[in-house]
């Protein structure tokens, strides 16, 4: 098969780590769910352009000169890749057949609709927000990180939609949503990826145990009477799909509808398919 090197793709996993291709760039990262063997021998994993680990210095080894930051193009959407302190490179190629599943919900309710609000939270580089504003959606976009604000509109630049309607805040969620519900602002559809743990822009504490269910209520009483869907996905260790099930379920009791659970999942053309996280999302009827 041949490799697309504008894209993104899982090599191969094992050991507690992944070995992935983004773009031209061939990185190992750890992954504490693979703790099965390597399929493919040592010699492709020692092409690696660079190596993140955790353990001592946290630190990136580059075996290859290689970029500060490049492109690549993930379902249509570009991207700017570039390795953090935190391993982290600006996408979670995860959330990719989301991605897709909105644009099809906004695409087919534009025809209905004069205009359709999304909210979309913990917004990290904007994967979302630039799907839902390709497919015509207004978009508030908003993350707690400055940093992360500025790499998204980045994003959006590269990908021609730097005039496109969406709304960039650097904010706390919880004070944000409370805000927004004040104001009288109310979203067709809302999407949260929210971290175990995490800071507000002015040092708020963000603990998924303990803030889950207030985010939840929040984002229901920001809901339009119509609401399209609700996109909830997580990463923390204990939040099983069936527990993602229960929270979405008691959120959206009222509005009737449909939801399905499970697991977000890496795959490759010859990569043991890789465990990223669990999600729950909420559909209008159909």
């Amino acid at each position: 098969m041949k490799t697309d090197h504008s894209s993104y793709l899982l090599i191969d996993s094992g050991s507690e780590r992944k070995l992935e291709r983004f773009g031209p760039i061939l990185l190992s990262r750890p992954c504490s769910q693979a703790v099965w063997k390597e399929s493919l021998p040592e010699t492709e994993w020692k092409k690696a352009d660079a190596l993140f680990v955790r353990e001592g210095d946290t630190k990136w080894t580059h075996h290859t000169k290689m970029p500060s930051s490049w492109l690549i193009e993930v379902s249509g959407i570009k991207f700017k890749i570039s390795p953090t302190d935190f391993g982290h490179l600006g996408i979670f190629p995860e959330q990719q057949p989301f991605w897709t599943w909105m644009q099809e919900i906004i695409k087919t309710e534009k025809t209905k609709r004069r205009e359709i609000q999304v909210l979309n939270l913990f917004a990290y580089s904007g994967g979302a927000t630039l799907a839902a504003a390709k497919a015509g959606a207004h978009v508030c976009h908003l993350d707690a990180s400055k940093g992360m604000v500025a790499w998204a509109r980045e994003n959006a630049a590269a990908n021609q939609l730097e005039n496109a309607p969406i709304r960039w805040i650097v904010e706390d969620v919880m004070k944000f949503l409370a805000r927004e519900q004040n104001r009288g602002k109310r979203y067709d559809a809302i999407i949260l990826d929210p971290p175990s743990f995490g800071r507000g822009s002015k040092g708020e504490i963000f603990k998924i145990e303990n803030s889950i269910c207030p985010l939840l209520e929040q984002c229901r009483q920001l809901l339009s009477d119509n609401p399209l869907f609700v996109l909830f996905s997580c990463h923390t260790p204990g939040f099983s799909p069936i527990v993602m099930r229960h929270l979405l379920q008691q959120t959206m009791h009222r509005f009737g509808g449909v939801i399905d659970e499970g697991e977000m999942v890496l795959s490759g053309p010859n990569a043991i398919p890789l465990p990223s996280g669990t999600y729950a999302r909420w559909q209008y009827g159909r």
